[in-house]
């Protein structure tokens, strides 16, 4: 048995297992339950925000003209947001939204935060099928590295959830933090090159764009553009010749993930007692 903060990592145990999949397969369920369009709006939620980004963005500001396909970069930068706009904004009251489950059973707490995150997951391999096909209608190449990609999608599953992990936790004692945590997301969605091109950056300032790319979110999207894109995508390790630095995001990614997971294990105990 692994022992992290003090708790002991129970999560792969026959009983988790089951209870992770039904609880996956619960809020799956419950989140477009009453509605008429149904598991689409999974796909549609993702696909309307773009197509306004794309009318301000790209027809009448003109962003990525010098970056082929913009528009296809744009919609993946899209759903890549998404998932983690999705992820920590459902993850952080999740602890405190099954308050009655956990007073009643005994098991590993990261399970309702980890389910949320998977269901997240879930919306964003469909839309990345959307996207794929939205590529290849407008004439993209997907690099021969596209390979990789899971990779990329891996990184950034575990950024979101180190993430996760710390706002369930802080969400429990603090309850401000919702309010706070939605301005925090709009900095970060403009620090992110989104919706801009990181050449637009660069014309501005090479030295802030090599910081800009230093946020996980930022290299894991321009690389997964690099990849499933164009080539022209700027990425880290294009704009930062120091190899060590362009590590940087990757570790960030990582160590997110352990000190978020660390911070929720030792604080899981108490979580029945303070909800």
């Amino acid at each position: 048995m692994v022992s992290i903060g003090g708790t002991n990592l129970q999560i792969f145990e026959k009983k988790n297992r089951v209870l992770l999949r039904e609880l996956v397969k619960t809020d799956f369920k419950l989140r477009y339950q009453g509605s008429i369009m149904g598991y689409v709006w999974s796909v549609l939620k993702p696909l309307m925000l773009f197509a306004v980004m794309y009318v301000v963005f790209v027809r009448f500001l003109k962003f990525g003209a010098d970056v082929p396909h913009f528009s296809v970069a744009l919609l993946l930068g899209t759903v890549l947001w998404g998932f983690f706009n999705e992820t920590t904004n459902l993850s952080m009251s999740s602890i405190v939204m099954r308050g009655d489950l956990i007073r009643k059973l005994n098991f590993p707490k990261q399970i309702i935060v980890i389910s949320i995150s998977l269901n997240a997951m879930i919306n964003l391999l469909i839309s990345l099928v959307i996207v794929i096909l939205f590529g290849l209608i407008n004439g993209v190449s997907i690099s021969t590295y596209a390979f990789l990609a899971p990779a990329l999608l891996l990184e950034l599953y575990m950024f979101s959830l180190g993430i996760s992990f710390l706002l369930a936790t802080i969400y429990v004692r603090f309850r401000d933090i919702g309010p706070i945590w939605e301005v925090v997301l709009q900095i970060l969605m403009y620090m992110t090159p989104m919706i801009y091109p990181v050449s637009l950056v660069i014309n501005y300032s090479e030295r802030i764009a090599k910081i800009l790319l230093l946020n996980p979110l930022a290299q894991i999207m321009q690389d997964m553009r690099y990849l499933l894109v164009s080539d022209k995508n700027i990425t880290v390790w294009m704009l930062i010749n120091n190899h060590l630095i362009s590590l940087v995001p990757y570790i960030i990614s990582v160590l997110t993930l352990l000190i978020g997971y660390y911070v929720f294990s030792k604080n899981s105990n108490k979580f029945a007692e303070m909800i």
